[in-house]
């Protein structure tokens, strides 16, 4: 649209050419990245195959302009069609105003002029001494401001003290009605206008330049167009995101969106879909490697020592993204927030007939030991799983913020953290393919206390069979059972030199035994072999009362007699420290329970 916008051409649009421009559009785009697809592996695979020289390498780098060309090209249109379609989105509802302006003039008998003005026929009236007489008919003209006080009071000269009358003289009760009629039209007019004028600008902007070649300074101008259109068209997708539904509906509003409006939440907003329980992991990982590139610059642009730890991390995860991997990684989630979000599985957790989800605990964040250790604790996982089972994935949750010190430890964080991981289970549910998956849920140190709230919500751990607790000063639970899986389905690692599992109980924290407070006391019992069933957050995992089944673990060094510290904390995952645990924990997790290395409960 051009010009200054009249409420008829606002009447009679049809907002389907937008989207069938939008159409258009979505063809070429699909056709250029099917020509760079053509182009990457008929042409330039092949002929490094086959061609050894430097003509061949010449040939190579021009495919490889032409292949940029065509994902340009791909990602260009796509911004078009997804502009088109929502600019037909956001008009549907000022059109659908003045219809309705429209259809209340048409029913009072009001003419509507082609300048928006709205005249009203005459009417009988009652004067203030009860005597009939006619109050002629007019003409007004609206307004878009929304009105500062109801229709028609205080307009056209009307007495305050005598509603329905200007002056002296009684005052035409269509007057008020018209006057709402016309604002009406007007308003909608002008939301319409506006809208078109931000897209009018956007659409502009998607311009290349002649002589086309990608170049770095290229790539940045579609970063640039991108943000444009998401800007303009957010509204238009955003509105449609189904945030306060089950993952299973998620997945059916996903299923049931066409390839084109996929295409367009991955590309133009990632970051309304990457993390959204119930959106298959496939366009999960798309999605959230797509926004990754956003949420960096953002972070360099913020600055901070909390921007730049995360930072850090995120340039480490993107590196890592780049590479081969073994399994093959999914980035499911990816957030600043808090202490900072990271969801990673190895090996496609939708295909997948085992899955597992294991939730780091104590000082886990998102820096650079996250993604050197906790990330290579579940990949460990994975490859000694797929051994065992190669229908096997393993995912690191970092969907919630633990604590960062031991001296702070209360279950605040476990209970905010137990809805959203039951909320990601239930998501991998949805998603999976297989009719019945084998799913664990794995919780180290703290994250044993995050897994064992959430297995005691009303309903438990969406679709888990088995669960796996590791290092953990308790799950808030006197008794296997209490998880909801059976007590045979709860599996426990607990080195013997690890502190974190005889963090004492919180009478004898109170007392402020040997040295003070929970370390203090953990120090004394590793000096004086003293025993007891209860710990930190309830009875001792590992202990016979709390019933579940104890395998097998490397004791790791003693925390002070060894200088071990918390060594035996970490090492449950690590094939390289403790090979007998990260096989216990793989077979559990492949299906096999029954092949676990068996250990006395404490």
């Amino acid at each position: 649209m051009t010009g200054t916008l009249t409420w008829k051409q606002l009447r009679d649009l049809k907002t389907s050419e937008f989207t069938e421009a939008g159409d258009k559009w979505h063809e070429v785009s699909d056709r250029a990245d099917s020509d760079r697809v053509r182009v990457d592996r008929a042409m330039s695979a092949k002929l490094r195959e086959t061609q050894q020289s430097e003509s061949a390498e010449a040939a190579v780098g021009r495919l490889q302009r032409l292949s940029r060309n065509f994902q340009y090209l791909h990602s260009e249109c796509g911004l078009v069609r997804t502009a088109l379609n929502g600019l037909a989105s956001d008009l549907v509802e000022p059109q659908n105003q003045l219809k309705r302006a429209l259809a209340d003039a048409a029913a009072l008998n009001f003419t509507v002029h082609d300048d928006g003005s709205v005249s009203y026929p005459a009417a009988e009236v009652e004067d203030l001494t009860g005597a009939k007489k006619e109050a002629p008919g007019s003409k007004v003209q609206g307004s878009s401001r929304l009105p500062l006080e109801p229709p028609g009071f205080g307009r056209q000269g009307q007495s305050p003290l005598y509603p329905g009358y200007t002056g002296l003289k009684p005052m035409n009760p269509n007057a008020a009605k018209a006057q709402d009629v016309a604002d009406r039209l007007a308003r909608a007019v002008r939301s319409a206008g506006e809208i078109d004028a931000r897209y009018a600008k956007t659409l502009t902007g998607l311009k290349a330049e002649k002589g086309l070649d990608v170049t770095a300074a290229t790539l940045k101008d579609v970063a640039r167009d991108t943000s444009d259109v998401r800007s303009t068209a957010g509204t238009y997708l955003g509105e449609n995101v189904p945030e306060d539904k089950s993952p299973a509906e998620r997945k059916k509003w996903w299923d049931g969106l066409t390839d084109e409006q996929r295409q367009e939440y991955l590309e133009i907003a990632p970051d309304l879909v990457g993390s959204l329980d119930g959106v298959p992991a496939v366009a999960r990982d798309e999605a959230n490697r797509n926004y990754l590139p956003v949420l960096i610059d953002d972070l360099a642009r913020r600055g901070g020592d909390d921007a730049e730890t995360k930072l850090n991390a995120l340039r480490m995860i993107q590196d890592k993204l780049g590479e081969p991997s073994r399994p093959p990684m999914f980035l499911l989630g990816i957030g600043d927030e808090g202490n900072g979000r990271a969801i990673v599985s190895y090996g496609n957790p939708d295909t997948s007939k085992n899955v597992s989800a294991y939730v780091p605990g104590l000082s886990t964040k998102l820096n650079d030991e996250f993604v050197t250790d906790t990330m290579k604790r579940a990949q460990d996982t994975a490859k000694g799983a797929q051994r065992v089972d190669p229908s096997s994935a393993s995912i690191i949750w970092l969907g919630y913020d633990a604590p960062q010190n031991v001296d702070v430890m209360s279950r605040g964080d476990a209970q905010r953290g137990a809805p959203a991981y039951n909320q990601f289970m239930a998501g991998l549910s949805a998603t999976n393919q297989n009719a019945d998956p084998h799913v664990t849920a794995i919780g180290h140190s703290y994250g044993s206390l995050t897994v064992g709230t959430a297995a005691k919500q009303s309903g438990g751990i969406p679709g888990v069979d088995d669960v796996i607790l590791l290092g953990s000063p308790g799950v808030d639970a006197q008794k296997a059972t209490e998880l909801g899986v059976g007590k045979e389905h709860v599996f426990v690692g607990a080195a013997d030199n690890d502190p974190v599992t005889h963090l004492p109980s919180k009478d004898e924290a109170a007392l402020g035994w040997l040295t003070g407070g929970p370390l203090g006391v953990a120090v004394g019992r590793d000096l004086f072999d003293i025993d007891n069933d209860d710990v930190y957050f309830g009875k001792d995992p590992a202990s016979k009362a709390f019933g579940a089944q104890r395998f097998l673990v490397d004791d790791g060094p003693r925390m002070v007699m060894d200088g071990g510290g918390f060594d035996a904390h970490s090492q449950y995952f690590t094939p390289e420290k403790d090979q007998v645990s990260a096989d216990n924990i793989a077979t559990i997790v492949a299906g096999h329970p029954e092949n676990i290395v068996r250990e006395k409960h404490r």
